[in-house]
């Protein structure tokens, strides 16, 4: 799934991306670190592992970012 970075703590490594649709899915250091990546700009496009279902009603809809990578073509 492909999505574009929201926002980045570089002291926690935790944040969040926009969905293609608009909808924020934050993700957590073990989420940053998994993709390898060293640092993370708010506007990168990146590719994003999800674990969950959509549709729970909460803010993330019981979806969760297991790993973020950048978006290469």
């Amino acid at each position: 799934m492909q999505a574009t970075a929201y926002t980045y703590d570089a002291q926690t490594r935790c944040g969040s991306v926009l969905l293609d649709d608009g909808t924020p899915l934050p993700f957590d250091a073990a989420a940053f670190d998994a993709g390898g990546l060293r640092l993370l700009r708010p506007g990168q496009r990146v590719r994003i592992e999800v674990e969950g279902e959509a549709g729970s009603g909460t803010e993330t809809d019981g979806r969760r970012i297991v790993l973020v990578t950048l978006q290469t073509f």
